[in-house]
């Protein structure tokens, strides 16, 4: 029985000892490697040689395995430290309430298999039962609570108090009520088994509702992200509508008094007053330049919108080959959303790759639908992950029954962005 029992303690700890990297490795999303295995074992190992030779008790050993654990996932995965100590209290918290559960069910069925072969059976499947449940909780756990380094985790800290009172409950279980075995059991030591069973169960529970509740908090930092990002977006694109419904009046009243300034300057010239007609014609012609556009698309705002972002950056070459249809059949809102992210995108994109920096924009209609396609160089690498702009720019082309497509080819990106401009209430 010695040797199963060696045998037995060996595979738990073995299994543990990987089911703790894997689970550290996915909840962070940072990759796992080979001597992070060796190290985290042969630290198991060697604690468990010493707690055995010096009588240290459980609750000891489990700290210093925890703190191990963190050393790894702080130092040898690099990973946060709030990070670091939370993954390791959820790995060992799941791990040893796992070992409790079971431990419940062993204490109340398995003296009444003493002296019978079949107890080495049972012991073999309590343990392939001790690996399923714990699998399953961590999976349940990273499902309810996984991040990276780009995801939102306002105050993980947090998670850390509610995690430490678990595991010290259940290190309170299991070395006050099961620290030893009972050849032969009792109806009370039963139901007091299926009690701490029950307890334990409760215990997972409430770790999962934790986890729950948490997640929803970070959903609910994200949408305010989001929304105070599209406030800002909203108002700038007010500003644009403004603005380009100012030019759009002084352009009219411009061209309602082209007639007076043009007899004036008749006048002048017919009366022989040639410095004065040179000086009223610069006047008209400083008039009319402040009125123009630097690029002519048919849209005031988008005119407005593109020489803003594009006068801004002198450092990149701007080709723009844009003639919107009217009616265009699109909100003029909804067209700031598209072009202002689609524009801060792109030069994000040219200020970080270096070198030649362009920035091509092409509109194509094709019968009831409009192709805009924005080009841009970027830096070597995969395509960029979605981020507000981008949904942004889908969620507008959604509303108008299109769809977006990106792709990248060397150092140029594509952004192409399909809309339906029939004249139809969306």
């Amino acid at each position: 029985m010695d040797g199963f029992n060696l045998f037995l303690d060996g595979l738990c700890l073995a299994g543990q000892g990987v089911m703790h990297m894997v689970f550290v490795s996915r909840l962070t999303g940072k990759k796992h490697q080979l001597r992070h295995f060796a190290a985290y074992l042969f630290i198991l190992g060697a604690l468990q040689l010493i707690s055995v030779r010096l009588s240290l008790s459980g609750t000891l050993s489990i700290a210093v395995c925890v703190l191990g654990l963190y050393a790894i996932s702080r130092f040898g995965m690099g990973n946060q430290r709030s990070v670091s100590w939370l993954a390791a209290v959820l790995a060992f918290y799941v791990s040893q309430l796992s070992f409790g559960i079971i431990n419940s069910i062993e204490a109340a069925l398995f003296p009444h298999f003493i002296g019978n072969s079949l107890l080495y059976l049972l012991l073999l499947a309590a343990q392939g039962l001790f690996f399923v449940l714990c699998i399953g909780c961590y999976h349940a756990a990273l499902k309810l609570l996984a991040w990276t380094e780009d995801s939102q985790t306002p105050y993980i800290g947090l998670l850390l108090f509610p995690g430490l009172f678990f595991l010290a409950a259940e290190l309170y279980i299991l070395h006050s009520d099961y620290s030893f075995f009972a050849p032969v059991i009792s109806l009370e030591e039963v139901g007091r088994h299926g009690t701490l069973l029950l307890l334990q169960a409760m215990g997972l529970a409430a770790l999962f509702c934790t986890l729950y509740a948490y997640r929803h908090l970070c959903q609910g930092f994200q949408a305010q992200a989001a929304l105070q990002s599209l406030t800002q977006a909203a108002q700038t694109q007010k500003i644009y509508i403004t603005e380009a419904q100012l030019r759009y009046e002084q352009t009219k009243a411009f061209r309602h008094d082209i007639k007076n300034h043009l007899s004036v300057l008749d006048g002048l010239l017919k009366s022989g007053k040639l410095d004065e007609s040179r000086a009223y014609l610069k006047k008209l012609a400083a008039v009319s330049e402040s009125l123009s556009f630097p690029y002519q698309t048919g849209n005031p705002v988008v005119d407005i919108l593109l020489g803003e972002k594009l006068g801004l950056t002198k450092e990149i070459a701007a080709e723009v080959s844009l003639l919107l249809p009217k009616p265009c059949g699109i909100d003029d809102f909804d067209l700031c959303v598209i072009f202002a992210n689609a524009l801060d995108n792109a030069i994000a994109a040219c200020r970080s790759s270096g070198g030649t920096q362009v920035i091509r924009i092409n509109g194509k209609q094709q019968g009831d639908f409009y192709m805009l396609t924005f080009e841009n160089t970027c830096s070597d690498g995969p395509l960029p992950s979605e981020g507000t702009g981008l949904s942004n720019i889908k969620a507008v082309a959604e509303k108008y029954h299109g769809a977006v497509l990106m792709e990248k080819s060397g150092r140029s990106f594509y952004l192409s962005v399909l809309l339906n401009i029939s004249p139809c209430d969306f």
